[in-house]
């Protein structure tokens, strides 16, 4: 598996199967502009198909604080360590940084625990009608 922080030759028709689950989810071109739009952002390549596999974004004012919206693993390839190893990737990006905040399903509170997150409260709001990001 190879990682990586930059979107050389990356197109929209590599980022095809993510989003499992959403009712709305954003096409492969508005994918592909979140992760050129995210501050931050390490993608996993398997080396023998060249297919993108898995992705995680932060978005950080590059002071205190990153945000992390999105970690996808391809349903094939989830339990193989690959979440794990984007994540562990994604916070040596963010070392420099106070604060690294998640929110997240309480089903995979355990996964971020793991990786010495901590549960604490937290909001959001959110806009179902602009799901897909169109």
């Amino acid at each position: 598996m190879e990682y990586r922080t930059d979107l050389e030759g990356i197109t929209a028709g590599m980022l095809e199967g993510f989003f499992v689950g959403w009712p709305d989810p954003p096409s492969e071109e508005t994918h592909l502009r979140l992760l050129r739009n995210s501050s931050h952002r390490v993608i996993a390549v398997e080396r023998e198909s060249d297919r993108i596999v898995g992705f995680i974004t932060a978005v950080s004012d590059g002071v205190l604080s990153a945000y992390i919206p999105l970690l996808e693993v391809l349903p094939e390839y989830q339990g193989a360590g690959i979440g794990q190893e984007l994540v562990r990737r994604m916070f040596g990006e963010l070392d420099h940084l106070y604060m690294i905040d998640v929110c997240c399903d309480d089903d995979v509170v355990p996964f971020y625990e793991r990786l010495d997150m901590h549960r604490t409260n937290g909001m959001i709001l959110r806009n179902y009608s602009r799901q897909s990001g169109n």
